[in-house]
Order: C-alpha cells, then structure tokens, then sequence
C-alpha cells in the first residue's frame, strides 16, 4: 500500500523514535499515512499508527538530518530478509545536486540494541544510536562507515518451513520446547513458543524430549494454523491482567493462561500495536522530556541551595560584630595608654567585667587602631544587612524552584512541559523558548476540573501561571482558596455559585485534592490552609504562584486517591 508514496513531513518526538508522514499518491485514499519506527528497548517496532505525537520545540539532529536526505523522497521499496527482525525502507529522492539517488532508511528490531539507521551507497550517514568501539567490540554504527547487517543465525522461516522440518529440530533438542523454539524459528516471540508448548501438552515447561506422538502431532497442527493465520489475515490478540494492565501481544489466539487474562483481539497488527504501545510511549516521552527539565532545575535548585548556605555562613560569622565595637571603645578610653608600634594590649572590659586582651596593629596609631574596629564593626553591620535580604531573595527562590520542580514531576503532556518551560525563560533559568514554542504555550492548558459530592465546582492549577490565572482572575472574592501548607503544590479554588457557607464536606474533598496535587500526597497529616479568595494577594515582584494570605483556617489531610477518583473529574 505504501509504494509510491512520498515523504510529507518528518518528526522525531522522542530520542529514539521517528514518525514519517506519507503522502499516499497513487491509491484512491490521498490522505497521510503515519509510520512509527521505535528503536526503544522495550518498545522497538515499525507500523503505521492512528497516534497523536507531542513534538519537541526543536526537532533533534537526527530528524534535521533525516528532512535533508528524506524530505519529498518516494518509497521506492520495503525488504526484509526472511522473517529477520530488520527492515530496509528504500527511498528515492534527489540529493544537493540534483541528481536522483536512493537512500534506506533501516529499522533494526533488536531489544536494546535497536536502532534506526540511514544509508546510502552501502555506507551510514548517520543513526538514532550511534555505536562506537567503546559500546561495542562486534559492530560500529558510525557515520561514514561500511553498513553491516548483524551476523544472522541459521534458523528456520515458519511461513516456509513444513511442521515436518520444524519437529526434525526440536527431535534433536534436549531442554524445554519454549526455550528451544525461539533458536529454531526466527521471527517468534516468547509467548508463541510458551502457547506452542501450552497446545502440544498443556504444560509451557514441557521438554523436547518428553513429546509423546500425540503431542507432536498437536504440535504440528498447531504451526500449521499459525502458519494459515498468517499468510491471511492474521489473528491479532491483546492480552491484559484483571486490572486493565496491558501485558504481552500475539499473532494467535493464547490459551495457556486460562482465565488470568482477558483476550481483545483487533483486525490488524498495526491497530493492535497502536494499542499496545502508545499510551505507555506517551508517558515514557513525557518522562524523558521532563527528566531533562528536571536535570536543570535541580541543578539551579543545588547552585542557589549552596549560595544560600554560603551567606548563612558568613552572616554567622556577623554576630560577634558587636565585640569589634567594644574593642574600638576601649582602646580610645585607653588611649593615652597606648603607643604605636603595640602589638596587643590588655585592658580593664567596663561592658563586661574583668580584662581584655585586644590585638594592635603596629603600623598604626592608638586612634587609627581604634578606627579599623569601628570600620571592621560598620562593614559586620553592613554586611548582616545585605546578607539577611540575600538570604531571604534566596530561600524564596528555593521556593519557587521547589513548586516548579513539583510542577513538572505532574505533568501529562508535552504542552504542559511547554507551559512551564516558557514560564522559567521568562523568570530567566532558560533561554527563550522558540517562537512555535511560544505560540503553543500562550494559551494556557485547561486546570484540572473536579465535583464535589455537594454539587460544588473546583478547580486545580498545573503550573505557576496557571495558579496565579486561576486566583488572581478566574476566581471570584467568594470563592473558597486554598493551598498546602508551606509545601510545593496546586492552588485550588472551589467555585461559590450558590453563595452562602461552604458545605464541610465539600471543603474537605477540596483539602483532599490540594494535599494530593502536592508534594505532601504520599505524606499524612498534609496541613491545608484555606481562606476565601479575597484574603488572597499577590506581592509586587513577586514570582509565578507566590502569594499571601490572611484570615486562613487549616485541615489535616492524610491524601485518599480512592476517595479523589470518586469525584467527577473533567481535564
């Protein structure tokens, strides 16, 4: 179906995945088709998807590259090497020069060590995972080197092979069938050599040897089917556990876990592995994008967190500043005591009792001496001062940077990512943000829509712009704020429709939301203050999400993701 189609538009939304948009040219359907290819190690695959990507800003090297060689290329061929797990996708397209040259875009299937590589004239020009000496003494994958396909195995191919020839081979194995039949078959997964035994002798763990001529005829018939369901149409199961999880794929019907799993099968292996795999990539593309906004942050968090420390050091080191002062004091009710050229002096202390001993520079008169301790005592002063509003500016900062840091730790989606990542350009932790980012995130994403057993709306912030949206112009001066206590976390307003007094019931679902979208929401006793919104400011200057308030009241709120699911939930 996909022959004669041309390369529309390239994207890479994560490290190790591409997605082509073809742009189908000689069929009655013109519309895009999307074809995924995954080098992830749990997850690598090729097949044409119905998913919704979330794209990076800015599209990575590799998917420049793959736009340069690739862009307005036609599929000219797809190969396969018997059922080997690599697939070459030849495209024809014209190079800086004009001239019409092929390059292949190469999927290998391979665990972790998947990978996609680009190759013309027999030579890489350049991969997702680039493979030197140091990652492995057996085969590079480097630009500009020779593309060689990994060493293949002598095994035999199901769609080819008779079940006589197949039985032959296990005849001369002595350990279990499933662990024999992956080396015998190429192509085949763990859970097919599991229900292959499951089918000839009702146990996964039986061995080749153990077969009895029933149960190799039961065998027989059972790689014939496989093999009939596949030259057809195929037989796409999902296989998922009693609580929805999502567990393992086949190309027939699977037996051997009786009523543990429930079965939906799909009528097409691309449909099947859309659903296997993509709300699972979703989040794992999120996560990587966050844990590198993550990496930065926390490395912000650390240089400011050791600058904070640093100042609460030295204004330690301000507190005795008083003592310079008595000392300057002293030496000049003294000073007709004293000569130049003293080195130390001890004097009767009439602040504390007793006697004194006070070091003297001999450089200096008995009056400059006292001076230096009045200038030493005026920089101590000076300098508490400063270091007491750093301090303070710092451990706000932390602040801030503690609720973005929880912020980004609950996100869903790349354009909350986006949302955040252009609030912190604009605070000035990172450079400005492109200006396709910049129009994603104008617009802010929804906040989190809740119901309360009482009929009550509220509403969840996901970022700092967001919570300042929500309270300081969503919200109404009747509506009911609140806010964990002193902890990273989501302001949270319930909406005050109905006017009058809030049902308890309904403020404490609402503390139950705020703890759990919070940093507190694996904590007990998660302290929730809350107060109406119109005890609620914003100072001047402050950052994103900083706020103050008055007339508040607290609740103790041990977080119940039970009780919080019960609730109406509209995002």
């Amino acid at each position: 179906m996909l022959i004669g189609a041309r390369v529309d538009k390239i994207y890479q939304p994560s490290r190790e995945e591409i997605v082509l948009s073809l742009r189908m040219l000689n069929s009655s359907d013109k519309s895009a088709k999307k074809l995924i290819f995954s080098a992830n190690g749990t997850s690598a695959r090729v097949h044409l998807t119905s998913a919704e990507f979330d794209n990076p800003m800015q599209p990575p090297m590799f998917c420049m590259l793959l736009r340069k060689h690739l862009g307005g290329g036609r599929l000219v061929g797809i190969r396969q090497d018997g059922l080997e797990r690599i697939l070459y996708f030849d495209f024809e397209c014209v190079n800086e020069i004009g001239d019409t040259v092929v390059n292949t875009l190469i999927a290998e299937i391979m665990g972790r060590h998947s990978n996609i590589i680009l190759v013309r004239n027999g030579r890489v020009v350049d991969s997702v995972k680039r493979v030197s000496d140091a990652v492995s003494a057996v085969r590079r994958i480097l630009p500009n080197i020779e593309y060689e396909t990994p060493q293949r195995l002598e095994r035999l191919n199901i769609l080819e092979a008779s079940s006589s020839e197949i039985l032959e081979r296990i005849f001369q194995r002595t350990d279990r069938l499933a662990k024999a039949l992956p080396d015998i078959l190429e192509g085949i997964s763990p859970i097919f050599a599991r229900e292959c035994a499951y089918r000839a002798a009702g146990d996964v763990d039986v061995g080749c040897a153990e077969l009895m001529e029933e149960q190799r005829a039961r065998l027989a018939a059972f790689l014939d089917g496989a093999r009939d369901s596949l030259n057809s149409s195929g037989n796409y199961t999902l296989l998922s556990d009693e609580s929805g999880g999502k567990k393992d794929i086949c190309f027939v019907d699977i037996m051997q876990y009786g009523g543990a799993m429930s079965a939906e099968r799909f009528d097409s292996a691309n449909e099947l592995l859309d659903s296997f795999f993509s709300a699972a990539d979703g989040s794992e593309r999120n996560k990587q994008r966050a844990r590198e906004l993550l990496k930065t942050l926390n490395t912000v968090y650390e240089r400011v967190s050791r600058k904070v420390e640093l100042r609460k050091k030295e204004l330690s080191e301000c507190a005795d500043r008083e003592q310079l002062k008595i000392c300057g004091d002293l030496i000049n009710a003294n000073i007709y005591r004293l000569e130049k050229g003293m080195t130390r002096c001890v004097l009767d202390d009439f602040f504390g009792g007793g006697q004194r001993e006070i070091a003297l520079d001999a450089r200096l008169t008995p009056a400059q001496n006292a001076q230096k301790y009045y200038s030493e005592y005026r920089k101590a002063s000076n300098a508490e001062k400063k270091l007491t509003e750093l301090i303070g500016q710092g451990t706000e900062e932390l602040a801030y940077l503690d609720s973005v840091l929880d912020c980004v730790v609950r996100t869903e989606n790349d354009a909350e990512l986006i949302e955040i990542r252009r609030e912190l350009s604009e605070q000035g932790y990172l450079r400005g943000v492109s200006e396709k980012g910049a129009e994603k995130s104008k617009k802010l994403s929804e906040p989190l829509r809740y119901v309360s057993s009482d009929g009550y709306e509220i509403l969840v912030g996901k970022n700092n712009r967001q919570n300042d949206l929500l309270t300081l112009k969503t919200a109404r001066a009747s509506d009911l704020w609140l806010h964990v206590k002193d902890i990273a976390g989501s302001h949270v307003i319930v909406k005050n429709s109905e006017g009058g007094e809030f049902p308890e019931q309904t403020i404490f679902e609402a503390a139950q939301i705020a703890a759990y979208h919070s940093k507190g929401r694996s904590s007990s006793g998660v302290p929730v203050d809350y107060t109406p919104v119109r005890f609620v400011k914003k100072p001047a200057g402050a950052k994103p999400g900083m706020v103050i308030f008055t007339n508040n009241k607290t609740l103790y709120i041990t977080p119940q993701k039970e009780l919080i699911e019960k609730l109406t939930k509209d995002n």
